[in-house]
């Protein structure tokens, strides 16, 4: 059994057309081979497809596809979508109905969503060759996620998340966690993630991927747990003006379960509005890259990595007190991966006292 995982996958400027006009070809190239010798496809779909323009209060873009997007994932091979993600309810109730209807119409199983917080914690369950596979996909507190009386996004929790994966390891042979957050365009995890990501593997995934940094991260093998440290960008193109090689590639996570699982990473380019299979000179590359950033994890050079990122970044987070920004303030407590980086560049004198 063959399980092929994408990460986010986004419908652009640079590619609307295309999408409206189901050019899936052109869209997906030579990765459609990779999805017809696997058993099962599974992405993130990090987007609303609808017509509204009833954009919900937020920071950065709102972000929605043609309906006909669905159909265009359908016939290139993809059989299953998480929509637990920071974009999902970018157009409101309206937006994400609409983004329902069109996976229902194209055959698409979808996952990661409920009518509120509780009905959100739905597993979804994949019988293939005699085996169960349950996928929990669950995303950080950032606009998207439901609330007990409100549709909306599976988020990520501390005990509840750990309780689910508890419970589908009892009824489940596999159990594969897409954790959709850590921070954007960071290549290393924050010391929580690391943490809370080793934590599920305590308690019974076999793999977890995390998506949302849209860079490639890095990877270990921990009690047996594959974890990815972010896959990078699927199909996003366009959104960056430079369309640097960080957001222009990622890595397509291939697992095969038999009697051990086993992971295999294929990377991806984006080129011309779609995405293609990296060639043997990029291939080589980007795999090294992520072989360095692996043995980083092995010692403390990690930390370094995602400390350097955080003073990288102080002046936004700085601006949002000194600016008085409460709305963009109250975002950043809310969202676990901008707290990481308020504890790791204003530690509190706790961790400071007798040094």
């Amino acid at each position: 059994m063959i399980i092929t995982i994408g990460g986010d996958v986004c419908v652009t400027d640079s590619n609307k057309e295309m999408f409206a006009n189901t050019e899936t070809n052109k869209l997906f190239t030579n990765v459609i081979d990779v999805f017809a010798a696997s058993d099962i496809n599974f992405v993130n779909l990090e987007c609303a497809l609808t017509e509204s323009e009833n954009r919900i209060k937020k920071f950065g873009p709102n972000l929605k596809g043609p309906k006909s997007t669905a159909a265009v994932l359908k016939k290139a091979g993809i059989d299953y979508c998480s929509l637990s993600n920071n974009h999902t309810f970018d157009f409101g109730i309206g937006g994400l109905m609409d983004t329902v209807d069109a996976l229902n119409e194209n055959k698409i199983t979808y996952t990661g969503i409920g009518d509120n917080d509780l009905d959100a914690r739905k597993d979804l369950i994949i019988e293939h060759e005699g085996k169960k596979i349950a996928f929990i996909t669950v995303c950080e507190h950032e606009y998207s996620y439901a609330l007990p009386d409100r549709i909306g996004t599976r988020v990520y929790d501390p005990y509840d998340t750990s309780d689910d994966i508890v419970k589908a390891k009892k009824n489940a042979d596999y159990v594969i966690v897409i954790y959709h957050g850590g921070k954007e365009h960071c290549r290393y995890p924050s010391p929580r993630l690391r943490k809370l990501c080793r934590s599920m593997a305590n308690h019974g995934a076999d793999v977890v991927l995390c998506q949302h940094s849209h860079c490639i991260g890095c990877y270990e093998k921990y009690n047996n747990c594959h974890i990815m440290y972010g896959q990078g960008n699927f199909h996003f193109t366009g959104m960056n003006p430079d369309e640097s090689e960080m957001w222009s590639t990622g890595m397509l996570v291939q697992l095969e379960f038999t009697n051990e699982s086993k992971i295999k990473f294929i990377p991806t380019v984006a080129e011309n509005g779609g995405i293609r299979l990296a060639n043997d000179i990029e291939k080589a590359k980007l795999l090294k890259e992520l072989d360095g950033r692996n043995a980083e994890l092995e010692n403390d050079a990690w930390l370094n990595g995602w400390h350097k990122f955080c003073e990288e970044n102080k002046k936004t987070y700085t601006e949002a007190i000194v600016g008085g920004n409460l709305d963009w303030f109250s975002h950043y407590l809310d969202c676990e991966a901008h707290t990481d980086v308020w504890r790791e560049l204003y530690p509190t004198w706790n961790m400071t006292n007798e040094k």
